[in-house]
């Protein structure tokens, strides 16, 4: 089983789908924002590879204009985030 480092990683993707914008003018405009993120920590991102910090949450929900909770998944499984590989 593959551990998930985010659950933002979805949404990102279907909003940044929704604007048409590839991954690389996502990271540009997070970087005028400050971030100093790449089009490779995009995918991996949206690949949920990558944790996401609670200012970068807060960037991305800026720049594809949602509400940081609109980034959260719609259910949650509790069991899946708490299981650790062993």
């Amino acid at each position: 089983m593959t551990q998930h480092r985010n659950i933002v990683g979805p949404q990102v993707r279907r909003f940044r789908n929704q604007h048409g914008w590839s991954q690389s003018v996502l990271a540009a405009k997070c970087q005028v924002l400050g971030w100093d993120v790449s089009r490779g920590i995009i995918a991996a991102i949206e690949g949920r590879v990558r944790w996401v910090g609670d200012f970068e949450l807060m960037i991305l929900a800026k720049v594809l204009r949602a509400g940081p909770l609109d980034l959260l998944p719609k259910q949650i499984n509790l069991n899946q985030l708490t299981k650790r590989k062993q």
